[in-house]
Parts: C-alpha cells; structure tokens; sequence
C-alpha cells in the first residue's frame, strides 16, 4: 500500500500574533514543516548543499505512509518495503545527511516579517526561508469497521493498492471525478467494481460518467452509503443502507476503496499563505507560494498525484528553489 505524505501534526491556533514562548531562540537557514517523503526529501537536498535545516516532523512523523502495509511501487525495493519501514529509512537518511529532525507539534507561524518565525508548544525557531510540506489526509467514511480494516482491504488509494485485488470484488465510494477514474482503474484487476454513492446521479465529468456506464465491470448502487465493513483477518464483506428507503444489504467483497476527497493540512497557515477553495496551498511560480522565502512541496499542494514517489519529487523542487532564493538574497 502507498500513498502520497501527510506530514507533519499541526494545530490550529486562531490568534493572529503567534504566542511566544520565553524560551531559548533556534536559528536555522531553513525550516521544513512536515516529515513525509517531501519533508525528507527536502532535508536531503537541502543539508547536502550545506544549509542548516530543521524538520519540524510532529507527534507522529512519516506521513500516511506510517499507516500503510507493502509498498510495491516506490523505486529500489525489488521486493516491496513496508510503508513505516520506508520512512524510517528515509528519515536516517536525512539524519546521515545532517538535518536536525525534531519531533514536534508546529502550532504557530509568523510568516509577515523575516526571519519567519515558526512555534511548537515547547519553542520559538526561526529561518530564513520555509518549506510548507504538512500533507494531506484522505477524507474518511467514519463508518464500524473502517479503522479495524485500514489496510487489511479499506484503502483510500487505487493507483497504490489495486494490484493487490486481482480477480476480486472491491466497492469503491464516491460519485466525483476521482471515484469514476478509481473505480474504472479497479476493472483492469478486480470481477466487479461496486460504485457507491449517496446520491442518484454522478457528480463526475461527463465523459468520465459515459465511460463508467459503459464499462460492463462496473455496478452502481444509487442513494446508498456503506453503514459497516466486517471481517477477520481481512475485510469480507461492506453493509449498505439505501438512504430513501432505509433498505440494507451485505455485499462480499475483497477491498473498499474510500475516494471522497482529500483535506490538505493548511489550516495553520490560511491567514498567511494563499490556499485556494479546498484549502490547497496556491504556487505563484514552481513551489513558491505568495510569500517570498516561503514554499510548499508535496499533497499540501498537490490535488492531483498522491504519490509518494511524486511528493519526494516535489520536496527535490522545493529544496532547489529554495537554494536559488537564499543564494539569490545573501
């Protein structure tokens, strides 16, 4: 399984000025927010082209990736790594390169004057220049079973995981572009693939519909929402209910695949940094965003890919565009 980086736990704080706390000042060059495969990667680029680097990782570093079981389709790993494996490694590798990694919550930011200022509950930093690379969380059903069977067949990732259901039935939930693209995705591995929505037409594009309608490995289910995962070991089966007439039934599947949207960790940052409607962080030109000194790397941004590979990738841009600004404002 494999999905795209998190990044860091980050809480909200609604007052405008940060809180300052009376403790010792840390300077660093560059300050990364998030310790996903973009946070890393970032901390690599950066450290080898010698600039002193903090990562800020949160509570609970590594990104969704901490939360997944085999990853199949990260370059190297001729038989697969564990998702929790695959960040360890890559968080010793940005040790070995030189980063500070700190495993704390950020719960304010000053972005309006330099240095930017950047607050955990226990210290102020500062930094001449910021790599946003908090990720983003896949909305959840919220439904029995969904947490129990989180990556045991519940996935929020077709590209990552549909290989695994070969020659199975799987459900995919939602009615968007990104559940018609998922769910005709399955029908290269999966007998059947269930669309569930809550609704009784389709809120995708409608080429994407006429493709799906199409497709005689498809099923719909209108006006329903799954109420229950069960299984053992596995997911076995997904209860649903049908909303207007209250009527249930248990379909045996292999695997659930949630795909109703994304929640892009900005909240933090929204009255300093330009996020469009869904909260994703706008880029003026590459990876930077509004704020000069400030930029974003991985699914902060990124409402398209979700990969971890893509997410790494976005952390070697940022580092890069980072290094022409502080070389550009020495």
């Amino acid at each position: 399984m494999m999905a795209a980086d998190s990044g860091a736990t980050i809480l909200e704080n609604k007052d405008d000025s940060p809180k300052i706390p009376g403790k010792k000042k840390t300077k660093f060059d560059i300050i990364i927010i998030g310790a996903g495969p973009s946070g890393y990667t970032a901390g690599i680029y950066c450290s080898r082209a010698g600039y002193d680097t903090l990562i800020l990782s949160g509570i609970l570093p590594g990104g969704q990736l901490v939360n997944t079981t085999e990853v199949e389709n990260y370059p190297g790993f001729e038989k697969g790594i564990m998702g929790p494996d695959l960040m360890i490694e890559m968080r010793k590798q940005t040790q070995r390169m030189g980063t500070t990694i700190i495993d704390d919550e950020v719960v304010d930011i000053d972005f309006r004057h330099k240095p930017f200022k950047v607050l955990t509950a226990s210290e102020e930093y500062e930094g001449r220049a910021v790599i946003i690379a908090t990720g983003a969380n896949p909305r959840k059903l919220g439904v029995n079973g969904e947490q129990t069977f989180a990556g045991k067949g519940v996935s929020y990732c077709a590209t990552c995981d549909g290989p695994f259901f070969r020659n199975q039935e799987l459900i995919v939930v939602g009615g968007g572009d990104s559940a018609i693209e998922e769910a005709t995705f399955l029908t290269k591995f999966a007998t059947t693939v269930h669309i569930v929505h809550r609704r009784e037409s389709l809120r995708a594009s409608k080429i994407m519909q006429e493709r799906a309608i199409k497709n005689n490995k498809i099923k719909f289910h209108w006006n329903s929402a799954v109420i229950d995962i069960k299984g053992d070991q596995k997911m076995r089966q997904a209860v649903l209910k049908n909303i207007k007439t209250g009527e249930e039934k248990t379909l045996d599947v292999a695997g659930l695949f949630v795909a109703i949207g994304h929640e892009p960790n900005t909240k933090l940052f929204k009255k300093q940094i330009d996020l469009d409607d869904e909260g994703y962080i706008i880029l003026k030109n590459k990876t930077h965003t509004n704020i000069e000194g400030v930029f974003a790397a991985g699914d902060v941004h990124d409402r398209s890919y979700k990969q971890a590979i893509t997410a790494a990738g976005f952390g070697c841009m940022a580092a890069i565009d980072v290094d022409k600004y502080l070389t550009e404002n020495a």
